[in-house]
């Protein structure tokens, strides 16, 4: 595979031949999803269509052992559901999880992305996420709609035991587990079988994806143009030079919002092709608008939010506009059911999730920083937040709103440097370059939090009626 010409594509980008190799099959999910939609047979062709594209494109990515670390945690899940439904759930999720941190050490895969290379990990990384959750929602078969179930429970949950083809489909399929998004099993059965939202209304309504598959084409290659402009002015390896320790406290302040600005835009890169991707196969349709006429909406493919990012009001808003569907996923299948029936979620179920994410992106001190970070950072945001609700005059108000959105700027930026630069050494260095600022802000407001509780409005009558 490395031709010549392949080498001299890689040195004109800038990137080594298996990260290009990476990007072409990658893009490549576009076309192989498209074809998807006109795959003849019926469900069991197309989804013998799915498993095999994903497989072919694995294959030519990263090579013939990637399937045989994608089909582990794929049996054991299956098997799973078939030997022990009761508990698979619970079972499943701690042997997939075991399964991805052993393959994130042994190919210390943080360390390859760092330095520009490539490998499975990260795809296996989303499969494991579709293998938990299609055997939860088998799990959760089992209970019965009275037993105070979530709506997202309701809705996902499945009743009979998908077929071993149906399950090879959905998790590969198209190559839709290369960077995501995550989805459902429900709905992939839907839509290979042309059912629910899938099936064409009597009124012969049929959504179009060629519009919003070009959008997000435009919105991929404005984001990589950013990102390959700014990255050589703000480069990682800056927070161990000793030119940056010259910086004075303001500028080594501004180069971490600038260093973590510039890391997005690769990201936002990556979920805008995965969102072409999705949208043009039809599975990215998530139903009509109520608007006359009605439009169609594609927000199942979507991972991020750009601008709701970058002018995110609060930390707490993060979760919904930045990779959307594992947020989704974490609040389902971590949050939610961390929380005992008629308390309140609490700091504990926070902290959880957000180290469940830290240990899912791999067991580097980099990554665990970065999440109990995100904890205390939304925990502080939320201070803000509630204080903003309770002021009595619109100047105060404002100010509280403008703090939280500089609040969230900072921090958010600050953080992510552990995020980035993976190691202790760089990551402490990093944020003692700054006099840990971004870690002391939100453990005062915490704190501050227990001290000042604003007083609850009272509601009106017309309200406690309701």
């Amino acid at each position: 595979m490395d031709l010549p010409e392949m080498e001299s594509m890689a040195s004109a980008i800038g990137v080594s031949v298996a990260v290009l190799r990476f990007l072409l099959c990658f893009v490549s999910t576009i076309p192989v999803g498209f074809l998807h939609r006109f795959v003849p047979g019926g469900p069991a062709a197309r989804h013998l269509y799915a498993a095999a594209t994903g497989a072919i494109l694995s294959y030519l990515s990263f090579g013939f052992s990637s399937n045989l670390h994608f089909l582990v945690p794929m049996l054991l899940g299956y098997a799973s559901m078939l030997l022990c439904r009761k508990h698979c759930g619970i079972i499943t999720f701690f042997l997939a999880f075991g399964y991805l941190i052993g393959c994130h050490v042994y190919y210390m895969s943080g360390d390859a992305w760092k330095e520009g290379g490539i490998d499975a990990t990260g795809a296996l990384m989303v499969i494991t996420l579709k293998i938990i959750s299609c055997v939860i929602n088998y799990n959760d078969g089992l209970l019965k709609e009275e037993e105070n179930l979530r709506e997202a429970q309701k809705k996902n949950r499945l009743l009979n035991l998908p077929s071993l083809l149906e399950y090879i489909g959905y998790c590969l399929c198209c190559g839709s587990h290369f960077a995501g998004p995550v989805y459902e099993m429900k709905d992939y059965l839907q839509w290979t079988e042309r059912k629910g939202i899938w099936q064409r209304s009597d009124k012969g309504l049929s959504p179009s994806p060629y519009w919003p598959t070009f959008r997000a084409l435009i919105q991929a290659g404005f984001c990589m143009g950013l990102y390959l402009y700014l990255v050589p002015y703000f480069p990682l390896s800056r927070f161990t030079d000793p030119v940056y320790q010259e910086y004075g406290f303001w500028k080594r302040l501004g180069y971490q919002y600038m260093s973590g600005f510039t890391a997005r835009w690769k990201y936002y890169f990556i979920w805008s092709i995965s969102e072409a991707s999705v949208i043009i196969s039809g599975l990215g349709f998530s139903g009509w608008t109520d608007a006359s006429p009605p439009k169609a909406r594609w927000d199942r493919a979507k991972n991020v939010d750009v601008l709701g990012v970058e002018l995110a009001k609060s930390s707490v808003q993060l979760p919904l506009v930045w990779n959307i569907q594992v947020s989704t996923w974490l609040r389902h299948y971590v949050y939610e059911r961390l929380v005992q029936n008629g308390k309140k979620p609490g700091f504990f179920q926070l902290l959880a999730t957000q180290t469940v994410s830290a240990v899912w992106h791999g067991l580097y001190p980099g990554y665990i920083i970065f999440f109990v970070q995100s904890a205390t950072m939304i925990a502080g945001s939320r201070v803000l937040y509630r204080w903003q609700q309770a002021s009595q005059t619109a100047v105060l108000k404002n100010l509280l709103v403008f703090s939280n959105f500089a609040y969230t700027l900072l921090i958010l930026n600050y953080s992510c440097i552990g995020f980035m630069v993976l190691s202790m050494r760089e990551t402490v260095a990093a944020y003692g370059s700054v006099y840990y600022i971004g870690t002391i802000i939100p453990i005062v407001l915490i704190l501050l939090g227990k001290i000042i509780k604003p007083a609850r409005q009272p509601r009106s009558k017309a309200r406690k009626d309701e």
